[in-house]
């Protein structure tokens, strides 16, 4: 809450507590949002039962308990008929006699978000007045003038206090109608629970936050809207939080493995805010950009050494072959040709290494999965032994998704050989591959065969762990990791009741669903302006050009029919491009390019919103965005 928020609460506490009148607002699930100081000491409540999230049926009650109502025989149907009246919201107006003696007033409106403004007014000095006015009819005294005129006085107050009152609901419907629209509009979860976990407040958004859950929460417990799973996760932190910290959080939801973002903060009555948001995209991100710099840094510290190596190798083959035409005994030539041999192994374990930490970028392009699949079938297959089978369960969308296929189908394939050999001679290798929520592509290599054991486990995805001897390298499943990493994605290895899984899991993003038409073309460059015009009039568009953000969105408003957006992320003025497409329709295809680095947050923040062109960039990898057919 700011400045100017704590200031507007201060001052409507401050007004409400000078009326002389009690006063309470209910909520439409009847529980307290607002009182003042008289509601408290006209009916004697303790302060459980003044704060924000107080239930109207223990109000009730406790006021029947103290005997306020008289002798009541059955308290539990008077509570449901008082709760029964406040949730039909209709206008009411009705005086009673306190057991005290004091005749009090009880005055309620329901208040157009729902919920309840009642207002609680002495008015027994009034009846008095009235009282005596009817014994005394007969007698025009002046004592009956004067009890006349402070009655009218009295109906003046009251009239006052009354117009205060409506000024009053009206500001704090105002003031509740403009919080509530600013909470619904942000792309997060915002609540308050009480001290027992039951939500007192929530904008409807934790649907769009953790699909399944329900939107309508008031009331109910937060176990139960998050369900067992994730109110497990989040437990500890809320402990926490009711302890006074205020814990800053992240987990995996166990729907669709999206990754939420948590906040908890302590209200400092016993309750706790939330907030809540959905950071799978910026995760995917990061996870990307951490996995470029491990790679940076050990393409730094390796270089060096694999030059060295090469070198070295380089003296002992040389020293070798003229060994290899000297007059040797036969041992002697073995040793030389075991020499030879090991040293050119090392010299591909080098160039494997180079590949594992050079310059591997991924290139996404719009991927047809089911092509891509069918394709690594009739690629393995023939690599196998008879006794061996390959299924494929191909549940992918049938819409093109932005993936590297090139280097994706090399991982796949390594995957299967490995498969291959742990089967031996007989065995059952599956593909399956299917999407989560549109939040990612998930595709496993099973196999029927050993299964991990402890220690690969443990370390298959350590550079140079191998179980095949001198056979292997150890960087298979290394490198695919790394694919995977710098996709944005994750890897799993397991073993299952009949053989060994890998898993690879990759961001769902779909590709720009474009056929021609009009592509509106955004960079303040004149002559890379010019190059990408040509390529877009190449592929079939006609073409409309921006050089700032602003000038873009105009054109925007003003044609209807654009079907792409090209846009360069840094342009003339404030403005990014990246700022354009939050102008724009969603369901409008746009493509960002830029000659920034990935480690520039501009660059980082574009890819989390769609596909990104680093220039340069050609005709072709531009149509592979639009039209995975086209491809050459």
């Amino acid at each position: 809450m700011d400045r100017n928020d704590q200031w507007i609460k201060a001052m409507t506490s401050a007004g409400l507590n000078l009326i002389a009148q009690g006063l309470s607002i209910y909520d439409n699930n009847l529980r307290l949002a607002v009182s003042n100081r008289r509601f408290q000491e006209m009916f004697h409540l303790p302060d459980r039962l003044i704060r924000p999230g107080a239930r109207f049926d223990d109000t009730i009650r406790y006021i029947a308990e103290r005997g306020d109502y008289g002798p009541v025989d059955d308290i539990d149907a008077l509570v449901r008929s008082r709760v029964e009246q406040a949730l039909a919201f209709v206008p009411h107006y009705f005086e009673r006699v306190r057991a005290n003696g004091q005749v009090i007033s009880i005055e309620g409106a329901p208040l157009p978000q729902g919920g309840w403004v009642t207002v609680y007014t002495d008015i027994t000095r009034t009846k008095r007045i009235e009282e005596l006015l009817r014994a005394r009819s007969e007698e025009l005294s002046g004592q009956l003038l004067a009890h006349a005129e402070e009655l009218g006085a009295t109906n003046r107050k009251l009239a006052a206090t009354i117009s205060a009152l409506e000024e009053a609901q009206r500001q704090l419907t105002e003031i509740e109608a403009r919080t509530r629209l600013t909470t619904e509009m942000m792309p997060a979860h915002i609540a308050h629970v009480d001290r027992d976990g039951h939500y007192t407040y929530s904008n409807r958004r934790l649907s769009a936050v953790m699909p399944g859950r329900p939107s309508d929460i008031l009331g109910l417990h937060i176990s139960d809207a998050l369900g067992p799973d994730a109110f497990a996760k989040i437990g500890p932190h809320l402990e926490a939080a009711y302890g006074g910290d205020s814990p800053v959080f992240e987990f995996n939801e166990a729907h669709d493995s999206r990754r939420i973002r948590v906040a908890f903060t302590p209200d400092g009555a016993g309750g706790v805010y939330i907030l809540s948001m959905d950071v799978t995209s910026e995760t995917q991100a990061r996870v990307a950009l951490q996995q470029s710099r491990r790679r940076a840094m050990a393409a730094q510290m390796t270089s060096g050494l694999a030059h060295d190596f090469s070198n070295l190798l380089t003296i002992i083959l040389g020293m070798m072959s003229k060994m290899e035409k000297m007059d040797l005994p036969e041992e002697a030539a073995e040793l030389v040709s075991a020499t030879q041999a090991t040293a050119q192994r090392g010299g591909r374990l080098l160039n494997r290494i180079a590949d594992m930490t050079g310059n591997r970028t991924l290139r996404p392009r719009a991927t047809d999965m089911h092509g891509l699949l069918e394709d690594l079938k009739l690629l393995a297959t023939p690599s196998l032994p008879r006794g061996i089978g390959l299924s494929v369960l191909d549940h992918t969308p049938d819409e093109a998704l932005m993936l590297d296929a090139g280097m994706l189908q090399d991982a796949l394939l390594n995957l299967v050989l490995n498969a291959r050999d742990a089967c031996g001679a007989n065995g059952q290798i599956t593909i399956s591959a299917h999407a989560i929520s549109r939040i990612w592509i998930e595709i496993a290599v099973t196999d029927t065969g050993p299964g991990f054991s402890k220690e690969a486990l443990e370390k298959a995805l350590n550079p140079f762990f191998t179980t095949k001897g001198s056979e292997g390298s150890g960087l298979g499943l290394p490198m695919v990791y790394d694919m995977v990493k710098l996709a944005g994605g994750d890897m799993r290895i397991a073993n299952t009741p009949t053989g060994a899984a890998i898993t690879l899991r990759l961001p769902y993003r779909a590709a720009p669903q474009v056929q021609g038409g009009l592509a509106l073309l955004v960079e303040d460059n004149e002559d890379l302006r010019a190059t990408f015009r040509d390529m877009l009039v190449e592929l079939g568009y006609s073409v409309i050009e921006a050089t700032s953000a602003d000038e873009a969105s105009a054109l925007a408003a003003d044609i209807e029919d654009i079907a792409l957006v090209l846009s360069d992320i840094k342009l003339e003025g404030d403005a990014t491009g990246i700022d354009l497409l939050k102008r724009l329709p969603k369901s409008l295809p746009c493509i960002l390019m830029t000659s920034l680095p990935l480690s520039d947050p501009l660059h980082r923040e574009a890819l989390t919103r769609g596909p990104v062109l680093r220039k340069p960039f050609t005709r072709a990898q531009l149509a592979a965005l639009l039209r995975p057919e086209e491809v050459s």
